[in-house]
Order: structure tokens, then C-alpha cells, then sequence
């Protein structure tokens, strides 16, 4: 087919698919040959207004209606995000409603699709092609100017990639290259090959008689491998597979865009927020073997270890652009009647935090040593023994789904990865209290002085300690008895302060930005607030267990609602999952309730 014709060679009529299309019907929405003009007509059930196809204007294409085949919609409610026509408003449905013509929905729609567009195609697509790029390489100081200049000149050619390094101006200057993950496939098959040499010269020197340590150990260096391997294997796979959501959500847009079709415009839900979420990075610690002098009497002690393999993940040392706000976002409303979903009985008799693990699972624990995961059926998943045999006092679960629970006896800050405990902090001179994960993978973690008299919020990533929180811009503590603590949307960190009958909301720097505390007349008992969470409205959730409610703030303090329903009884420990479902857990009955309030 001759490429100058194609598209004309595609314009065919659309009654009969046949014959090259000449006339359009501007009601009816459709393209005709000669042959079916007559045809089109003879239905006189609608009105017609058939043009030469060259002399068709722009009409929208407005949808039929589903309830009346008839008529087209040429209107649309607000409140029921729905297009209309003019027997859906005769019928009183939509009585009271806000009503916009169709197309200046579809203006103020095309605009949103338009922007979207943009920023998937200039902004966000890019950066997910440059991470497919990867990680980084050094030429150093010792290789020979010319031999540097060289390879960089031909890694540059064949890697159209970004230079991550300064001029290069002296025979000494260093030169960093960004490569894609199968260059740290390659030095990983390098490092590992030398590790399984060392470990077999060593083997060597011991003779047969330590022949079983040997393998044993070139086992463990395997299984590092495969898991290193698999680590790399599923980053780059997550990325590649959201690149190609990036690139379709492009397709899709584009298609809505050319159909100026109100159906498909207003059906649009929009990925942006998502896409400009990226994926954290895989940071690799290399194990490494350390051989020591043959002691006979000391075989296993002496041979040598290997060190772990520590695969964490960071976030990316960039982060791109909001977009700045082209319209209001939909917000979730909230119910007047909040609605009990479930109840899961733990048979505890006294149940204290919870926190979810996905949608379908939940960490509890009550008045022993064990850490139980439940399923929203009440069947026990998993059960881990805390380490020292203490009862935990408080649970979180990192964006990775480990475990974190606290340990007050041993004043430990524990992690649980593998159903193998890890002790994370250790604290001196004082007590932790409360725990949360943020969306840095930082903890955050309540304390109390050891004569209890100071409390504080302290930022930790891994076992160092990052930020202090305690005293206000006048040198005022910040707490009088901390207790649950969470992170908010915006990055605000929210404490429930019982000692202080408030909840205490600072800024990510520290700074204080408001205290909430519930009036005499707005409760029965006094405000003690426990449990606190928020949710993807960045509303504030605290358990206020003296008067059996859970009361619901704004991102700025301001009292939305309480749920004082669904039979509340001492309520403790919250959650939310990422559906904005609400799980609290009932101190003395043992029980967990799911609670749909959005």
C-alpha cells in the first residue's frame, strides 16, 4: 500500500464498510457513501442533517442515553458525575442538581487531560527511561587519562544516559557514568565468583576434615547470590512494568483526547499522583568472607563468617515536581452513619495496638509475648515469640512489611524480618514507648525519660538517630507523656499526648503546628486520647477510650466528626488500610472492628 493514500484508503462509510465515505450526518454522528444517504434518510424516527463530509463541523459526539435510546446527552449533574438528557431531568432524578452543559464539562476535562498528558510525557516518562539506567560506575584515579577519555567516550555513544560527574580536566579526574542494572548484574557474578574462591582456598589449607563448612558456607554464599539476584531482577521488572503503565496511560489520553467523546472523557481517572510516586531503590550492602588462622580446637568458631547480605531500599536522591493545583481533587466524604464491617475476636482479654500488613491482614498482640497475624476472618496467620520472652508494648510495619515491635523491658526497638528477630535501637537513660513507620522507611519513636518526668519523638533510620523533637521555639516541651504516634500525608508527625489530653501535631522540621483538645462540652468524660492514625485525606483519627469514640480532625486541627456507633467499647489501638477502612482494637474485650467511615 502506497503510504501517500493509506489514510484515505481507511475513510470508508460506516452503514456499509465498503464504499469510500462522501457525506456526514452532523445529528446522527455518522459518516456515509453515496449509496447509504438514501438509507440514513428513510428513518424518519430522528432528525437528519446530512453535509459533504469535507463541509462537517466539529460537533461533539455526544453519548445516547442508556435510559432513553432516543436522546443524546447533552447535559451533565455534577452530583451524580453522570451525563443526562432531557427526559432524565423531566424525570426528577437529578431535581436540585448542579447541571453543566456537556461541553463545558468536556472543556474543563480536556484541560485535565491535557496537563496529565504533559507531565506523563515530558516529566514522568523520561525519569522512569533514565532509572531503567541505573546505577553508577567509577573510572578512578589510577587507569591512564587517555584509556578513561576513551572508554568514556564510547560508554557515552552506546549509553545515551546522563554524565554524573564533573569536567574532566586532569588525568586524575574521576568520571561517573550511569549504567543500567545489568551492569551490577555483571560485578555481582565478579564478587561472587571471588568469594566462593576464597572460601574454597580456605577449605584447601583445612583439608577434608572441614570439608562440611565448606559447602555449608558456599551454600549460604548461593543463596545471598539469588536473593541479590532476584532483589535486582524484581526492581527492575517493577520499573519497567510501570514505564509501560506510563506509556499506555499516554495511549489512553491521547485516545480520549482525539474521540471527543464525553463518555470516555468523563470516565477518565487520572494515574499522575501515582506515577510521580517512584519506586525506592534497592541499596546492597556485598557480603563479604573473612577468613582467620586454622584453630583445630576451635573449627567452627575459627574458619570464618560471612557477613550478611543487606539488600535495604532509599528513596531516590531526586523527586519531581507536584504540579501545581488546576483543580479541586475529589474529596471523600464522610458518613454520617459509620458502618461496622467486621469483628474479629482475638480472644484476648486485653488487646492493645494493631496495624496492618495489606488489606487482608492485620499485627496484633494483647497481654503476652506473642505477635499474632490475623486474617479478617479471626484466623491466627502467624505467631512470633518476642525475643527477651516481655510482653511487646507497641507495633508497626515498615513499607517493606517487616515487622518493628517495642520491647520497654529490654528498652529495645526490635524488627522482625523472616519470622528472625533483629534488635534496631537500643536506648540508654530512656524508655520507648510508641512506634510508627514513616514514608521514608524512618522510624519514629515515642520516649520517656527513666524518672518519667520528659518525653520526646525521636527520628531514627536504622539504628541512627536523625532528629530530636521535644521543646517549642521557646524552649516549652512539646510533651508531658507521649504515647501513640503516626505520620500524616503532608509529613506532619501527630502524637496522641495522654498525660497532656491532647493530640500534638508538629511540622517534618519540628515545629509545632497546633494542639487538639476536646472541649468539656463536646464529650461526656475526659479526653484521654491512645490510638492515633490518619488517613489519605490526611485526616487525623485518635481513640478517645474514656467515652467510647473515635474523634476525626482535619490536616489543621479542626474537630470533622466523631464515630460514637458501631458499639465501641474502650477503644485502643487504630489503623487504617488503603482503602481508608478503619481497624480498632477494644482494650478489655479483645476484640478488632472494621469500620467503613468514608
Amino acid at each position: 500500500m502506497d503510504p501517500r493514500y493509506s489514510a484515505q484508503e481507511h475513510l470508508l462509510c460506516d452503514l456499509c464498510q465498503k464504499a469510500a465515505l462522501q457525506s456526514h450526518c452532523e445529528l446522527c454522528q455518522i459518516n456515509l457513501c453515496k449509496a447509504c444517504v438514501g438509507e440514513h434518510l428513510s428513518d424518519s424516527s430522528k432528525r437528519h442533517n446530512v453535509v459533504p463530509y469535507r463541509h462537517r463541523t466539529s460537533t461533539p459526539n455526544y453519548p445516547k442515553c442508556p435510559n432513553h435510546t432516543q436522546k443524546h446527552c447533552e447535559l451533565y449533574c455534577e452530583k451524580c458525575d453522570i451525563p443526562v438528557c432531557s427526559n432524565c431531568l423531566s424525570s426528577g432524578k437529578h431535581k436540585g442538581h448542579d447541571l453543566l452543559d456537556a461541553l463545558q464539562k468536556l472543556s474543563s476535562k480536556t484541560k485535565d487531560l491535557e496537563n496529565d498528558l504533559e507531565e506523563l510525557e515530558e516529566k514522568i516518562y523520561p525519569k522512569y527511561k533514565e532509572m531503567t539506567l541505573g546505577h553508577s560506575f567509577y573510572i578512578f584515579r589510577d587507569v591512564p587519562f587517555e584509556r578513561s577519555f576513551k572508554l568514556f567516550l564510547f560508554l557515552f555513544c552506546h549509553h545515551p544516559m546522563d554524565i554524573l560527574a564533573e569536567k574532566i580536566r586532569k588525568p586524575k579526574d574521576k568520571i561517573t557514568l550511569a549504567l543500567d542494572l545489568n551492569s551490577e548484574k555483571v560485578n555481582l557474578e565478579k564478587h561472587y565468583k571471588k568469594l566462593t574462591t576464597a572460601v574454597t582456598k580456605q577449605g584447601e589449607d583445612w583439608h577434608r576434615d572441614i570439608n562440611i563448612i565448606v559447602n555449608k558456607q558456599k551454600s549460604e554464599i548461593d543463596e545471598m547470590k539469588s536473593e541479590h539476584l532476584a532483589a535486582l531482577n524484581k526492581q527492575e521488572k517493577e520499573i519497567k512494568q510501570i514505564t509501560s503503565d506510563v506509556k499506555q496511560s499516554i495511549v489512553d489520553l491521547k485516545k480520549i483526547l482525539d474521540s471527543n467523546d464525553v463518555s470516555l472523557t468523563s470516565a477518565y481517572k487520572p494515574r499522575n499522583a501515582q506515577f510521580r510516586r517512584l519506586p525506592p531503590r534497592a541499596n546492597t550492602s556485598l557480603p563479604s568472607f573473612h577468613p582467620h588462622q586454622i584453630n583445630r580446637a576451635m573449627l567452627h568458631q575459627m574458619f570464618g563468617s560471612l557477613s550478611a547480605l543487606s539488600i535495604t531500599t532509599e528513596e531516590q536522591g531526586y523527586k519531581m515536581e507536584e504540579p501545581k493545583a488546576i483543580s479541586t481533587p475529589k474529596v471523600k466524604p464522610i458518613l454520617d452513619e459509620p458502618e461496622l464491617i467486621t469483628t474479629i475476636d482475638t480472644m484476648y482479654d486485653k488487646l492493645c495496638s494493631v496495624t496492618c500488613l495489606n488489606d487482608g491482614e492485620i499485627w496484633t498482640f494483647g497481654n503476652d509475648e506473642f505477635l499474632k497475624l490475623y486474617n479478617l476472618h479471626g484466623k491466627i496467620l502467624k505467631s512470633i515469640q518476642t525475643k527477651s520472652g516481655n510482653r511487646p508494648w507497641d507495633i508497626a510495619v515498615t513499607r517493606s512489611g517487616d515487622l518493628v515491635y517495642i520491647d520497654q523491658d529490654t528498652r529495645t526497638v526490635n524488627i522482625v524480618k523472616n519470622e528472625q528477630i533483629q534488635e534496631v535501637i537500643r536506648l540508654q537513660g530512656w524508655i520507648p514507648y510508641y512506634v510508627c513507620s514513616t514514608s521514608s522507611d524512618d522510624l519514629l519513636v515515642t520516649m520517656t525519660s527513666t524518672d518519667y518526668k520528659k518525653s520526646k519523638v525521636v527520628r531514627y533510620s536504622g539504628s541512627t538517630r536523625k532528629q530530636t523533637i521535644q521543646f517549642d521555639s521557646e524552649g516549652t516541651p512539646l510533651y508531658l507523656s507521649c504515647s501513640y504516634i503516626t505520620e500524616n500525608r503532608n509529613l506532619d508527625i501527630c502524637v496522641a499526648d495522654y498525660g497532656a489530653s491532647a493530640v500534638v501535631v508538629v511540622n517534618q522540621a519540628g515545629t509545632l503546628r497546633f494542639r487538639y483538645t476536646a472541649t468539656p462540652s463536646t464529650t461526656k468524660g475526659s479526653f484521654i486520647p491512645y490510638g492515633i492514625t490518619t488517613d489519605s485525606q490526611s485526616q487525623i483519627l485518635t481513640a478517645d477510650c474514656h467515652n467510647n469514640c473515635i474523634h476525626i480532625l482535619d490536616q489543621n486541627g479542626q474537630l470533622l466528626r466523631y464515630i460514637n456507633n458501631c458499639d465501641l467499647q474502650d477503644p485502643m489501638g487504630l489503623c487504617v488500610d488503603t482503602r481508608d477502612n478503619l481497624f480498632v482494637t477494644e482494650f478489655n474485650s479483645g476484640k478488632v472492628k472494621k469500620i467503613k467511615y468514608m
